[in-house]
């Protein structure tokens, strides 16, 4: 009895861990486990809370926002996540993409919305975003982030940090900046009121945070190594230096009265929980964020998943993309009812996390029972953090965005992915971060329809002495004027079935004295209808022509369907495993004796294939 019991057991934990991947992790959790969650925890919340503060502002939402998105969303996704490290929570880019969504909006009235209109816009950005993700994670869509092409990511992420930058300068300077887009930014400060000036002791504190930031990300950690402190210690250290440029700032600005003097400061943060609620309407156009929430969870999950992806293959984890989206979908939905804003996984808050030890996604849970605590005991002391300070650490975490470099990488590769490039970082820098990736996403699939509209193909040649064949344009090969081989490169879909007609005709036209035509199909995944009707009409005009068209190395899948239809009955020409058996049974070259073998024997061995 107690074999089937434990197999029962063990059964009933696997289908719990399919929905509930911690249930996995918690199959080995043991106190050494407990104790590097805890630790991870422990720096991650010292990093989240600045942070946190931060993205909400930037956003254009009260700084408690960032707090209460870092509580349930941390909890859900320890949950239902794959990824042990991976830390979710408010992020810059999603924090950009929030504002400019509900800059887009108006009252029911057609004004500007009220700040608890704009919270209420975002509590709805981030439960339709959460709907949205579960929805393509319920019906396995995590493959679709791959129509993003990875210039066309770079170029927004590089677009995103130069208006992240940009939108923190004014609360650098105590200047009054607005605006979605570099072109509004610029206006916003030419249109500034006469007399409205830099205050020149936000920007000193502003400069003197960045200053001191920037110098330790990069050179504390080898000064602390010099000193003789472990690397690991160094680094997470350095990580954690934030959260003193906080209580330094704030204790300048609470001895010097720095806000009676005119300095921009957080103000009061309400303490305690967020309440559990529904987002209400507060809109007549709120269908207008449904756009905005569907590339806000599109982002959110490539910069998450790109992210987890890549710390899991340092532990040889397995991060699964449709289980991630139902976790980020949930997390989100759980910003949405308890006060916070759309949220996604943090670049350094993650890498923090792994270099800290965290053993499974406890660690994320256990950091929002430390924001909790934060909300609870020190909201009285953020009401005096200045604002410049909290810009200075956006600058800081932004700029690890921009990546120049990539530009000529880029360019240098394929000259239509950096132009794809270009134009997403151009368009997001003039016309605002959703436009930005909307254009790119279009420019993607159009460069994509490009290419494969006009595969590239060879006609090739036997490499002699060998089963090899290759183009004879690069290589010194044999041929035979009444055969030619064309090396097909691409799937042959509805885009270039006409393109391929063009090809093979125009070839025919070349070599009056062809008799057989084979088209070489390794690298054909696919043949679709239109496609399979363009290889029908290929066939009825070489046929009349007096040639006769075969086809060699057809994959099992692509013949399977192929079976399905009259192609193979009415082929003038034959279906030969390799190129190399079609080669021998038609060549003056090859080996003739064995031709009706190969005709017989190695169709029904490719229809089998």
């Amino acid at each position: 009895m107690s074999e089937p019991s434990e197999l029962t057991h063990a059964r009933s934990r696997g289908a719990l861990a399919r929905w509930l991947p911690l249930a996995g992790w918690l199959a080995q959790y043991d106190r050494q486990s407990l104790g590097r969650d805890l630790l991870a925890a422990v720096i991650v919340s010292v990093m989240l809370v600045p942070q946190a503060l931060a993205y909400a502002l930037l956003a254009g939402l009260p700084a408690q926002v960032g707090l209460y998105a870092s509580m349930l969303p941390l909890v859900l996704y320890a949950l239902f996540g794959t990824s042990s490290t991976l830390a979710v929570g408010p992020v810059a880019i999603i924090s950009l993409m929030t504002a400019s969504a509900i800059a887009g909006m108006s009252g029911a009235d057609g004004a500007a919305l009220s700040t608890p209109e704009m919270l209420a816009a975002a509590l709805l950005l981030a439960l339709i975003s959460g709907a949205m993700l579960m929805a393509m994670g319920l019906l396995r869509l995590g493959a679709l982030v791959n129509f993003i092409s990875h210039p066309v990511i770079s170029g927004f992420m590089t677009a995103s940090g130069v208006l992240i930058i940009a939108s923190q300068l004014g609360p650098m300077s105590g200047l009054r900046l607005s605006g979605g887009n570099l072109l509004e930014m610029g206006e916003s400060w030419l249109s500034l009121p006469q007399g409205a000036g830099v205050h020149w002791p936000t920007l000193a504190l502003g400069l003197g945070c960045w200053a001191a930031l920037t110098l330790a990300r990069r050179h504390l950690k080898q000064g602390l190594m010099a000193l003789g402190m472990r690397e690991s210690a160094a680094g997470m250290l350095c990580k954690t230096t934030p959260i003193l440029a906080v209580i330094l700032s704030s204790l300048l600005a609470w001895g010097l009265q720095l806000g009676e003097q005119g300095m921009a400061l957080v103000g009061s943060v309400p303490g305690g929980l967020p309440t559990l609620s529904l987002p209400s309407l507060v809109s007549n156009d709120w269908s207008g964020l449904l756009v905005s929430a569907l590339l806000i969870s599109v982002v959110g999950f490539v910069e998450s998943l790109a992210l987890a992806q890549t710390l899991a293959a340092r532990r040889r984890q397995r991060i699964d993309p449709d289980k991630e989206l139902i976790a980020l979908g949930l997390s989100n939905m759980g910003a949405g009812v308890s006060g916070g804003m759309p949220i996604s996984g943090g670049l350094s808050r993650s890498v923090v996390n792994f270099d800290a030890g965290a053993a499974t996604p406890l660690a994320g849970a256990f950091t929002a029972i430390g924001i909790l605590l934060a909300s609870l005991w020190l909201t009285d002391w953020l009401a005096w953090l200045p604002r410049a300070t909290l810009a200075a650490i956006i600058i800081v975490a932004t700029s690890s965005l921009i990546d120049l470099a990539a530009i000529r990488r880029t360019f240098r590769y394929s000259k239509g992915d950096g132009a794809a490039l270009m134009i997403t970082l151009i368009i997001t820098l003039v016309q605002g971060v959703e436009s930005g990736i909307i254009v790119g996403i279009l420019v993607s699939l159009g460069l994509y329809l490009k290419r494969t509209s006009q595969p590239h193909s060879a006609l090739v040649g036997r490499v002699p002495g060998s089963e090899h064949f290759r183009n004879v344009e690069r290589h010194e090969v044999e041929t035979d004027p009444e055969l030619a081989i064309l090396r097909i490169d691409e799937s042959l879909y509805f885009a270039n079935a006409r393109y391929l007609e063009d090809t093979v005709l125009a070839l025919v036209a070349q070599q009056p004295s062809l008799r057989h035509l084979v088209l070489a199909c390794q690298a054909v995944n696919l043949i679709d209808a239109s496609a399979l009707e363009s290889l029908e009409v290929i066939n009825e005009r070489l046929t009349a022509a007096g040639v006769s068209l075969h086809l060699s190395e057809v994959k099992g899948p692509v013949m399977d369907r192929l079976k399905r239809s009259e192609l193979p009955t009415n082929l003038g020409g034959e279906i030969y495993l390799s190129t190399f058996d079609a080669w021998q049974a038609l060549s003056i070259h090859g080996s003739h004796c064995g031709q009706c073998c190969a005709r017989d024997g190695v169709s029904q061995t490719a229809a089998a294939g």
